[in-house]
């Protein structure tokens, strides 16, 4: 007698309710793991992922998305040969450490254990069983990520490198 007269206790506490602005009807809802991966993997430099997690008000969310639009200016503006090369540079390198970090988070984020997963952004809501769509947007976002990285490496050092030659060749004509 006294566990069915519990029963309604324990529903009442699993669907717990706190209502704010962004959730009027109070109902806390989990995070999916595979969703917040996916929006990592996808759209992570433009901040997708924070915002699925911590709502519009996460400021860096907002950072990803001034970061990318930085470096596409950027990224155009040396295409164009317009404005300040240095500007332009600190731009594109900032959308890069956008893009790259957000291939990096799904990292993380993927490889997180699903117990420690649900206690932080499912504390309520069914239990999560990584599946390998998760383990897949790993591998993808650990090869696109790190193939990223060394190629923005290499452009940086040839860059770097073809301003020194031309400064000496400068140099030695004066």
């Amino acid at each position: 007698m006294p566990a069915a007269s519990q029963a309604p206790a324990v529903a009442r506490e699993s669907t717990r309710l706190v209502a704010d602005a962004a959730n009027p009807r109070g109902l806390v809802r989990g995070k999916s793991k595979l969703a917040t991966v996916a929006l990592a993997f996808l759209f992570g430099s433009l901040g997708a992922h924070r915002f699925y997690l911590k709502g519009l008000g996460d400021k860096f969310g907002w950072a990803h998305l001034l970061a990318t639009v930085a470096g596409v200016i950027g990224i155009a503006s040396l295409r164009l040969d317009a404005g300040s090369t240095a500007l332009n540079w600190t731009f594109a390198v900032a959308g890069g450490a956008s893009l790259i970090s957000a291939f990096l988070t799904a990292i993380v984020f993927g490889l997180r254990p699903d117990d420690k997963w649900d206690a932080r952004y499912n504390p309520h809501g069914q239990p999560t069983r990584s599946g390998w769509p998760v383990v897949i947007l790993v591998i993808l976002s650990l090869m696109i990520g790190t193939g990223l990285l060394m190629a923005g490496l290499a452009i940086s050092f040839q860059t770097f490198f073809e301003s020194q030659v031309e400064a000496a060749k400068a140099l030695s004509q004066e």
